[in-house]
């Protein structure tokens, strides 16, 4: 029987001067489980993250419901239930305050403990992530690490308070690929040892392939394709996901050029009528440029297309240029 889900996200909808951003998102987070939510800039994971976290802007109007474990009342469990480990951790972390205080504020902002109990927890969670000689990394300021050791601290501050949800918004972004998957490693060990689910927004689809059990693809602010990551990666049900797919190295042979998806992501305001992928797709039916596909479950899968049922395979094919022939 499978478990009831932590966090339960239905119908959401966020719009900015009326114009919506994330358009209808419905999903779940299941216990322990890696949910990786990947798409192009624009497509809304940012969004649908800080939603999440009850961290949208003051400008942002919302309809829908996000439920933590029932509640509706993001903010008042964001730290304590649910912790984010962000994009930029030199710029999470206050400059003017150690890091062990600060992850010391955390655990006190959450837990009614003295400040020498915080202090003690705080320079756990250092050790926890690697960091060398914590009870003294905990005394120094945030200029005094290196970029790999602040993203270490993040993690250690955002799991402190063991959440049952991280939420991670591109938290490798501009990373080299051994920095990557340190961090990555980190973040996955830290989860194991609280026992939290993770959202990882990425737009790394080779990540989500070794480290998400479950894919959420997103355009234009809707789902697209939401199943098994090795199932979605593995055989894409939607044109987009298969142009993703095909955009990897690995998937480009011998003697053809790193094929890319034509044109661009729609502007929130500017989207065309009909599926908003149509234009760039090269399965596009007269139906799909006059009305929107509604997500349809195959088996664990949720797909939204209107020829998905005409996806060859592998789908990548879809989007190979032919071999150019020598000079």
């Amino acid at each position: 029987m499978r478990p009831e889900p932590l966090l339960s996200v239905r119908d959401l909808r966020i719009a900015f001067d009326g114009v919506e951003a994330v358009r209808g998102l419905s999903f779940d987070v299941r216990p322990r489980e890696v949910l990786a939510v990947v798409g192009e800039s624009g497509a809304g994971k940012s969004l649908t993250a800080r939603a999440l976290l009850g961290m949208l802007p003051p400008d942002a109007t919302t309809s829908g419901t996000v439920r933590l474990l029932g509640e509706t009342d993001l903010a008042a469990q964001r730290g304590r239930r649910i912790a984010l480990v962000p994009q930029d951790a030199l710029s999470a972390l206050s400059p003017v305050h150690t890091v062990g205080d600060q992850l010391a504020a955390a655990v006190r902002s959450v837990t009614r403990v003295s400040r020498k109990e915080a202090r003690a927890r705080a320079v756990a969670a250092l050790d926890r992530v690697g960091i060398p000689d914590a009870a003294r990394k905990a005394r120094a300021y945030p200029h005094e690490y290196s970029g790999g050791m602040r993203q270490r601290a993040v993690i250690a501050m955002a799991t402190v308070n063991a959440p049952d949800v991280l939420v991670a918004d591109e938290p490798t972004t501009a990373l080299d690929e051994e920095r990557r998957e340190q961090v990555l490693s980190v973040l996955g060990e830290q989860r194991e040892a609280v026992g939290a689910a993770l959202v990882l927004v990425t737009h790394d689809l080779e990540v989500v392939g070794r480290h998400a059990d479950r894919a959420l693809v997103m355009y234009a602010g809707r789902l697209t394709e939401l199943g098994p990551a090795k199932e979605v990666l593995g055989r894409p049900l939607a044109p987009y996901t298969a142009g993703l797919l095909a955009s990897l190295p690995r998937y480009a042979p011998a003697g053809r050029r790193l094929p890319t998806l034509p044109g661009t992501p729609p502007a929130p305001g500017a989207l065309p009528e009909g599926c908003a992928f149509a234009p760039r797709c090269p399965l596009a039916a007269d139906a799909c440029h006059h009305e929107e596909p509604e997500p349809q479950r195959l088996d664990e899968r949720l797909v939204a297309c209107h020829r998905q049922a005409e996806i060859p395979h592998p789908a990548v094919e879809l989007f190979r240029e032919e071999p150019h022939a020598a000079s």
